[in-house]
Order: structure tokens, then C-alpha cells, then sequence
């Protein structure tokens, strides 16, 4: 059997080695010199960035990936355990140390508001039953037929699925601050709290089952570990080369053709790539599909966008954790401004990631590596990053210049940015959106893009706009769900 795998994003390095280690004659092709996709590395001057995921949980997917060859993890790939997530820095500059020491939690939740610690505690085991379900039982199983999705409605619905996070968590939680520092995770996935499906609220309990980690060398450390397994088990890739369009016969795909005019047969294709954009650009517009599949693909409702400004200091900021987020006062607001209104807002929130706080060879010594997310609205609102981007860096400098950071503009010492343009060109996301679509109700399992596809015999999808969603455990379990269907 011979398989395509196109993009090499964890989702699609993942398929490659579970369909090689199923028999498969297995090539990958990513269109960047380098693989990674959203986890690519970038370089300037000493400093190393991750381009994207740097939040790792469920380590024992990626452990799985070397185990299926029966290799040792630790020979590729290194993991350390965080004491510290994130640090939580709400609008009146006070401080809050998240992490798996559930005393330590309870006692700084009762500095804030005494009466939320026990409510705090139901809050805990609920997200375990939604993390039991939604997790453990249906991350990898396969919502291609409207039956599998009518079989788990009384159960998710059950567990409240028709709130959002934030509604859940209000539900035990009476204070504001307290609220927004347990109802973020959907923002780590593309979602707003206010009406992410509350499925989503597992990530809270995903988090205390295996902590935080950080890949020493940075993500991308991942990355080349699990390229050197492939090249091991004898899976081809092809840098460098774009796929321009997927061939097929009918409703039966057979190849793929490169940008250079090379034409590739297969059996199967596995895209680790946007669904929308996949269907939309590389067959040319000639989706022969259902009205169904139509109105499913027009009526959905894609992330935000992002803007990743990276930066390093010529000292360093030891106040600074490892992952930090800042809220702006506005929270609410601002969330309506990107995913409802779809325009800027200055009192923006952001996260922080330092991983030079644990890793001190991602900066030159002495020095510090930094690059900081805000959310923005994606595509969709024709903002002209050319002008706004500069306006974005500036900005983000001076927020963090008075919140944590004294005297930052004078300590930057090498910096770029990203914008959704980069997403919508480079990644090929539709509407530059960051996390394809939204983790909504109306947009999860069934609902979403399925693994198998709706319209051509042999064309899977792995990545975050198919089942079970975002996030480095949700494109990795995505992958776990071609093992029941190819």
C-alpha cells in the first residue's frame, strides 16, 4: 500500500510513521526546506525560536511515535517536567503561579477569594469526566458517520457540552480573575472561552494528568528527533516541493503533482494540511460534493489569527517565567473584537514564552530568547498587516515594557513578527486563521471536517481542522484515528 502524506506538521509526521509502521510504503513532501509546519524553528543572531507549539502535554503520544519501532524516546528527544506552567498576570498586576502542586493552587485561590477553593475542587472533577470521555475515550475515534455522533449525544450532553468553558467554570467559580485564568484553554486551541463547547474544558484536566512539558532544544527538538526516526524506517521526504494538485479518477484519488510538474501515484493521501484549503486549491475548484458537504463547508466559522513577535535581549529578564499571560482589562471585549467584530483592540492580552528561563541554549549567553502571541482577528477582516503589523510590535512592546519587562525597547537586540498573512500564505489556512476552525459544538466530532473525507475515496486528513481539533495532543491523537480507518 502506498501512501502520501502531505505537510509535516506533527499531525502529518505522526501518519507517516503509524502508516509505516502498518506496512505502508510511505513518502512525506513538505513545501518548506525544513519540517515542521507550525513548529518549524527560525534562527537570528544567536537565537533560536520556536515557530509555534511550545506548550507540550501528553508526552506519551510523541513517545508512542519512537515506540511503535520499538525505540527509546530518550535517545532522540528530551522532556522536562515544568514546576511552574504559566504565570497568570491579571489587569491589576497581581500574580498567579499555575501549576500541578494542587496545595500550592488551593492556597493562592484562597488568598484571591476563600470561597472558591472548594468550588474550585468540583470544577477539578468534573473536567476529569469530560477529560474521560472526550479524551481518553473519543480523542481517536473516527466521527465519519452521523450514527457514531448520534450514539455519544446523551453522554456529551450529559456533561454540559451545550455550555461554553466559560459557563462551565462560572458555574463553580464566582470570581472574575479566577474565571479567566480557568476558562482560558480554548485560546491555546483557537477557541473563545464565552463559546467554546465546555468538551473543551478537558484540557484543564489533560494538564494535570501529565503536567507541562518543555523539549529541551525547543520544539523543533521534537521535530528533527522524529525526522531521524522516519529516516531510519526508510519513509522518503521530499523537501522543498509543494504539492499544486492532488490527482483523481472520479472520486478516487491516485496521485499528487508538484510544483516542479512531477507527478507522484498513490493509493492514499493523508493531508496534514487546512480541509477548506485542501479542497479548495488543490483540486482546482472540481469538488464534485453533496449539498451537505457544502453548506457543512460555508457555514464554518474559522480562529483567530495571530501575531507572533520574536525577540531577544541583551540581558536577561529572570523575573520573567517560562510561559507567562497577561490579561488586559477589557477581556471580554476584546475577545468580541477579534472572533465577533473582527477588528484590533489596544488592550490586548497576550502570551509570553521564555524559553531561555529553562533552556539556556536558546540565547547567546548572558542573553534572553523571548517571542510573545496576541490573538487578532483573522483574514476575514481585511486588515492590512503591511501598515498594522508595525503598529502590532510597537504596541506589544510597550505593554510588556510596563508590565513586566523594564526597559525592554532598549534590550532588543534581534526581533521579527508574523502575521495571519503568514498563516494564509505560507500554511495555507484559510483566512490566515491559526488553528483552522473553531472548536465549537456545532463544530467538533461529526461536525467538523472528517479524517476520512466526504467527497474522494482515499483522501484522509490529519491536523486541527479534522477530529479531535488543535493543540499538539489533539493533531497527534488525529493521527491515532487513521489506525481505524486506513
Amino acid at each position: 500500500m502506498n501512501s502520501i502524506v502531505i505537510g509535516s506538521g506533527f499531525g502529518g509526521i505522526a501518519a507517516a510513521l503509524r502508516l509505516k509502521a502498518k506496512g505502508h510504503t510511505v513518502t512525506l513532501i513538505e513545501k518548506h526546506p525544513d519540517l515542521g509546519g507550525r513548529a518549524r524553528v527560525f534562527k537570528k543572531n544567536g537565537f533560536i525560536y520556536d515557530g509555534g507549539p511550545t506548550v507540550i502535554t501528553a508526552p506519551y503520544l510523541i513517545n508512542e511515535l519512537f515506540e511503535l519501532f520499538n525505540k527509546d524516546p530518550k535517545n532522540y528527544i528530551k522532556l522536562s517536567p515544568l514546576k511552574i506552567w504559566y504565570q497568570f498576570v491579571f489587569e491589576d498586576n497581581s500574580k498567579f503561579n499555575y501549576s500541578g502542586n494542587e496545595n500550592e493552587m488551593k492556597r493562592q485561590i484562597e488568598e484571591i477569594s476563600k470561597d472558591d477553593v472548594k468550588g474550585y475542587e468540583k470544577l477539578v472533577n468534573f473536567t476529569k469526566k469530560i477529560f474521560d470521555k472526550g479524551f481518553t475515550e473519543l480523542a481517536d475515534v473516527p466521527f465519519d458517520k452521523p450514527l457514531v455522533m448520534m450514539q455519544q449525544l446523551p453522554a456529551l450532553l450529559k456533561l454540559k457540552s451545550y455550555k461554553s468553558v466559560y459557563s462551565l467554570v462560572s458555574s463553580y467559580i464566582k470570581n472574575e480573575k479566577l474565571r479567566r485564568m480557568l476558562s482560558m484553554h480554548p485560546l491555546l486551541v483557537g477557541g473563545n472561552p464565552f463559546t467554546t463547547t465546555s468538551i473543551y474544558g478537558l484540557i484543564l484536566y489533560l494538564e494535570k494528568k501529565w503536567g507541562i512539558h518543555y523539549s529541551m532544544g525547543g520544539t523543533g527538538n521534537i521535530i528533527k528527533g522524529l525526522e531521524k526516526l522516519m529516516d531510519e524506517e526508510g519513509i522518503e521526504i521530499i523537501k522543498g516541493r509543494e504539492v499544486r494538485k492532488i490527482i483523481s479518477n472520479g472520486n478516487k484519488i491516485c496521485g499528487v503533482q508538484l510544483d516542479n510538474e512531477t507527478k507522484i501515484e498513490t493509493n492514499n493521501i493523508i493531508c496534514n494540511a487546512d480541509p477548506p484549503a485542501v479542497y479548495e486549491k488543490m483540486f482546482n475548484g472540481n469538488t464534485n460534493n453533496s449539498l451537505m458537504f457544502k453548506w457543512k463547508k460555508n457555514r464554518m466559522e474559522y480562529s483567530m489569527g495571530l501575531f507572533v513577535y520574536y525577540f531577544g535581549t541583551k540581558k536577561t529578564y529572570n523575573n520573567v517565567e517560562h510561559h507567562t499571560i497577561k490579561f488586559g482589562n477589557k477581556y471580554k471585549e476584546h475577545l468580541d473584537d477579534i472572533f465577533n467584530n473582527k477588528k484590533l483592540n489596544n488592550d490586548i492580552s497576550y502570551y509570553l514564552h521564555r524559553p531561555s528561563a529553562t533552556d539556556k541554549s536558546m540565547a547567546p549567553k548572558g542573553q534572553d530568547c523571548f517571542y510573545v502571541l496576541v490573538p487578532v482577528p483573522n483574514n476575514q477582516s481585511k486588515i492590512d498587516w503591511s501598515i498594522e503589523g508595525e503598529k502590532m510590535k510597537n504596541l506589544v512592546i510597550d505593554k510588556m515594557q510596563k508590565d513586566l519587562m523594564p526597559n525592554l525597547k532598549e534590550n532588543i537586540v534581534a526581533d521579527f513578527y508574523l502575521t495571519p498573512d503568514y498563516f494564509e500564505k505560507d500554511l495555507n489556512t484559510k483566512y490566515g486563521s491559526g488553528f483552522s476552525i473553531q472548536p465549537k459544538f456545532s463544530q467538533s466530532a461529526y461536525f467538523r471536517f472528517h479524517n476520512k473525507s466526504e467527497i474522494y475515496n482515499g483522501l484522509y486528513f490529519v491536523g486541527a481542522g479534522t477530529h479531535p481539533g488543535a493543540g499538539v495532543p489533539g493533531v497527534l491523537s488525529s493521527a491515532k484515528v487513521l489506525d481505524k480507518i486506513l
